[in-house]
C-alpha cells in the first residue's frame, strides 16, 4: 500500500481472538498506521501489546476514545459496538464492525471486497463485516453467479471452536485433556454463552451455533441465509444453512450445494471459473486426494475450494467444499482488505 499518508487507527477488542488477528494483519499488510490505540475492556486496560515492535497500552474503550482516529476496526462484541461505534462516528472515524450489531441495518453496507466492493462507498460511518462462514461462502459462489446465475444454496458448515473466541479454545483443550486421561467430559460454555444446556465439545458435534430462532434455525443460519442475500444483491435467492461446531482450533469448512441456472455447464468449466476468481484457490484432485481441510487452511488468507463434482440427479446442480481460516479472511483479513479499499479509492 501507499505510505504516503498514514492514519490514526483504533482496534476495538485488542486482546480477543479476532483483535489480536487484526494487529497481525496490519502489521504483515504494512497497513499506514500513523498513530494507533488499542482499546479493551475495562479489565484488560492498563495491559501492553506490542505492534511493529513498538509497545502500546490498553486503553478502557470509551466514547472519548475515538478523538481524530480515522480508522476505528470493531471486534468486542454486539453489545459494545452498539453502544460505541455511533459514538466513534460521531467523532469523525469510519468504524468497520466485526459484529452482527449493524449488519442487517439499512445504509450499512455488508462488504466482502471479492464480491460488492463497491458497496463501500455507501457507508455512512459504519461498515459491517459479514459472519465468517459466509464470507468465505460468497466469495466462493460469486464467480458462479455471475457467469452461471444462481437460483439455490444448500450449506453445511464445520466450523472451528476459535469461532466462538478464547475461550472456546481452551476449553477444548481442556476436555480434550480430561477425556485423555480417563476423566468424564463436562459441558462448560459451549455452544452458546448463556445458555441453560450445554454439551461437551471435545470428541463431539454440536449442531448448534448461537440461539435457537422460532423458525427453528440457529442465528448463525439465520445470519447465512439474511447475509448471503444482501451481500450478493439477491433476495429472491433460496439459500438454506445447518451450522454445526466441531471440535478443532482453526479454519471453518463448508459443505455447498449450488443450483446454477444455464444449462450444460460442466466440471470443468466450474472449475475454471474458481481458479480465475480473486482470493480463491483451487485444491481439486481426487487422483491425488487433493483438497483443502481446516489445518491446511489455517493462517492464510485465501479461500479453498475443492470437491467439485456434479449432481447426479439435478443436471444444474453442484457440490462444492470450502475452506477458510475463519479468524482471518473470516474476520480480521475482510476488515483490513475493507480498510485498504476506503484508502485506496479515497471513499474515507
Amino acid at each position: 500500500m501507499s505510505e504516503t499518508k498514514r492514519y490514526h487507527v483504533a482496534v476495538v477488542g485488542a486482546t480477543g481472538a479476532v483483535g489480536q488477528k487484526m494487529l497481525e494483519t496490519l502489521e504483515d499488510r504494512n497497513f499506514p498506521v500513523g498513530e494507533l490505540k488499542l482499546l479493551s475492556s475495562s479489565r484488560s486496560a492498563g495491559s501492553k501489546m506490542t505492534f511493529n515492535g513498538k509497545e502500546y497500552t490498553l486503553e478502557e474503550a470509551t466514547p472519548e476514545s475515538f478523538e481524530n482516529v480515522d480508522i476505528a476496526l470493531f471486534s468486542a462484541g454486539g453489545s459494545v459496538s452498539k453502544q460505541l461505534a455511533p459514538e466513534a462516528v460521531k467523532h469523525g472515524a469510519v468504524v468497520i464492525d466485526n459484529t452482527s450489531a449493524f449488519r442487517m441495518s439499512e445504509g450499512v453496507p455488508l462488504v466482502v471486497p471479492e464480491v460488492n466492493e463497491s458497496d463501500i462507498k455507501q457507508h455512512q460511518g459504519i461498515i459491517a463485516n459479514p459472519n465468517c462462514s459466509t464470507i468465505q461462502m460468497v466469495a466462493a459462489l460469486e464467480p458462479v453467479r455471475q457467469a452461471l446465475g444462481m437460483s439455490r444454496v444448500i450449506v453445511s458448515t464445520y466450523q472451528a471452536v476459535s469461532g466462538a473466541g478464547n475461550e472456546a479454545a481452551e476449553e477444548l483443550r481442556e476436555q480434550s485433556q480430561s477425556f485423555l486421561n480417563g476423566k468424564e467430559l463436562e459441558a462448560n460454555i459451549l455452544p452458546v454463552k448463556g445458555d441453560k444446556k450445554h454439551y461437551p465439545i471435545a470428541f463431539n458435534a454440536l449442531p448448534q451455533i448461537d440461539v435457537f430462532q422460532d423458525n427453528g434455525y440457529t442465528f448463525e443460519e439465520m445470519k447465512m441465509i439474511n447475509e448471503t442475500k444482501k451481500i450478493m444483491h439477491a433476495p429472491d435467492l433460496s439459500v438454506a444453512a445447518t451450522c454445526v461446531r466441531l471440535p478443532f482450533f482453526t479454519s471453518h469448512a463448508e459443505s455447498v450445494y449450488v443450483e446454477v441456472e444455464k444449462e450444460g455447464v460442466t466440471v470443468e468449466q466450474m472449475k475454471q471459473l474458481l481458479e480465475e476468481a480473486p482470493g480463491i484457490v483451487l485444491e481439486d484432485d481426487p487422483a491425488t486426494q487433493t483438497y483443502p481441510t481446516p489445518l491446511s487452511a489455517a493462517e492464510k488468507r485465501d479461500i479453498f475450494v475443492g470437491r467439485i463434482r456434479k449432481d447426479l440427479d439435478d443436471p444444474k446442480g453442484f457440490h462444492l467444499w470450502v475452506v477458510s481460516d475463519n479468524l482471518l479472511k473470516g474476520a480480521a483479513w475482510n476488515s483490513v482488505q475493507i480498510a485498504e479499499s476506503l484508502i485506496a479509492n479515497e471513499w474515507l
